[in-house]
């Protein structure tokens, strides 16, 4: 049977789509507690363990993985653990981007071991038949040997049995010190390890892996951002007709959603007015004046790849001159800052371009005094961006010093954000501004993974107010 959906696109410039959904029937289909491409053929190919990723891809993983790791070490990886929101509700899962990453699979409850000698080893959740029952059926130990490609698979229950014996035999442990559980914490021979400064974060390994994506990896981010970007054009010409940062929170998630992410990024931030100049403002609960801007961080996941972007805009239409002159100081600095994308380049080196002319900018307008006022910090007090991929501020363990490569993607987000009491120019007061791209540094340079959405001043006051009259004529000719 088939199912059609019919989308249908606001403003008279964007076309009609027709996404059609073929259901099948899964009476047959084994269920390991995630997406198969037997489950799941709308999302997977034969040969993929989650989308877009090869079980090869995988295996190469694993093996760069133990290259880099010195030899009698072992690394233990634990899947992130489920979170409560009350007593019986669960917020939603997302699994730990290193265990994610390492083995595919995307459930709680997992261990993973890899060590030279015991090669890639799994030991996997005890099904209860109670928790079937409530949650569904969860990936066991054929599993992992069989979609997971583990060398070695046992239940949980053995792990008391089996693991002490392999850390005795270890020189050094790595383990993700964020994921970190008693069940294998609590072992005699892992806390004699961390008594004498032999347990270290996996992280330092993982991360350098992760930093530069393969082209299955860069596939996945372009489809991310390429989402983010269509949600928020449709979430900026929704913004005339409904200033309300809640609704333009709503309005983007569920452009994603429909779009085939899984989830946000991170939580939205709409900041309307003074609200902008608030970094990591995130109650989305204020109505947008007329005349104010408004600041919108977002970005959504995209089986476990992340997009980050960011745009300042008037929901009214068009730019105040104080709002102008700000922007354009940002729009600037962004597009100079991509210039500077190349490898070799370290975001250390285009964060302190970034400053320099920042500095300069502000105090051309009189907000700073001097270029050196140390008031520049409050106005500014961010980096100009961070690495990119299956979290958001990825690969927390490289140095913003590191010179860019081929297959490193970083966000570039100058901003200036004035609070409504900064003693500087009062008509700047209560603004804030970030512009926010996602680039991919190639072997010539880089590409900007959210071009396609609008930045200029022009561009952006002639789609909100072309847009908002087709708007308002097409819903006054349906009343």
């Amino acid at each position: 049977m088939q199912i059609a959906l019919r989308k249908l696109s606001q403003g008279a410039s964007l076309k009609q789509s027709i996404i059609y959904c073929r259901t099948f029937s899964t009476k047959n289909v084994i269920d390991i507690g995630q997406p198969t491409p037997a489950s799941h053929p709308q999302l997977l190919k034969e040969g993929e363990v989650t989308p877009g990723i090869s079980s090869e891809e995988y295996v190469s993983r694993r093996k760069k993985f133990l290259e880099l790791l010195p030899e009698k070490s072992l690394a233990i990886i634990a899947a992130a653990p489920v979170k409560m929101m009350t007593d019986v509700v669960p917020y939603n899962f997302r699994q730990e981007a290193d265990y994610l990453y390492m083995t595919g699979c995307q459930q709680p409850g997992g261990l993973a071991i890899l060590g030279h000698e015991c090669g890639f080893c799994m030991f996997m959740p005890d099904a209860i038949p109670h928790d079937i029952i409530w949650q569904g059926k969860v990936a066991g130990v054929d599993d992992a040997l069989e979609t997971f490609k583990a060398e070695k698979a046992y239940p949980m229950r053995k792990l008391r049995e089996i693991l002490p014996d392999m850390i005795k035999g270890s020189s050094t442990l790595f383990h993700n010190v964020h994921t970190a559980i008693p069940a294998y914490m609590n072992l005699e021979p892992f806390q004699k390890a961390a008594d004498t400064g032999k347990v270290k974060d996996v992280a330092c390994i993982t991360h350098e892996l992760r930093l530069i994506k393969s082209p299955a990896e860069l596939k996945l981010m372009r489809e991310s951002a390429s989402i983010a970007c269509q949600a928020l054009l449709q979430t900026m010409l929704h913004s005339k007709m409904y200033p309300c940062e809640s609704i333009l929170s709503a309005k983007f998630e569920y452009e994603c959603r429909i779009r085939g992410a899984q989830r946000m990024a991170f939580n939205p931030v709409v900041g309307g007015g003074p609200n902008a100049s608030v970094i990591h403002y995130s109650r989305n609960d204020q109505k947008i004046k007329d005349g104010d801007l408004v600041l919108m961080d977002v970005g959504c996941e995209l089986h476990g790849y992340v997009s980050d972007l960011t745009r300042t805009w008037p929901p009214c239409g068009s730019f105040s001159s104080p709002q102008e002159e700000l922007y354009d100081l940002i729009l600037q600095t962004n597009k100079e800052c991509l210039k500077l994308c190349k490898p070799g380049a370290s975001i250390r080196q285009i964060h302190n371009y970034s400053v320099e002319k920042l500095r300069k900018g502000l105090k051309e307008i009189g907000i700073l005094q001097r270029e050196a006022s140390s008031s520049y910090h409050m106005l500014n007090p961010t980096s100009i961006g961070h690495y990119l991929g299956m979290d958001v501020h990825d690969c927390s363990n490289i140095s913003y010093d590191r010179p860019l490569k081929p297959g490193v993607v970083i966000t570039i987000e100058p901003g200036v954000y004035i609070p409504s009491y900064f003693g500087g120019s009062e008509r700047h007061q209560g603004i804030g501004i970030r512009i926010e791209d996602e680039v991919l540094i190639t072997e010539s340079g880089y590409e900007v993974l959210t071009g396609s959405i609008p930045k200029e001043i022009k561009q952006i006051e002639t789609l909100l107010n072309n847009f908002g009259n087709g708007m308002k004529v097409g819903m006054e000719n349906q009343m």
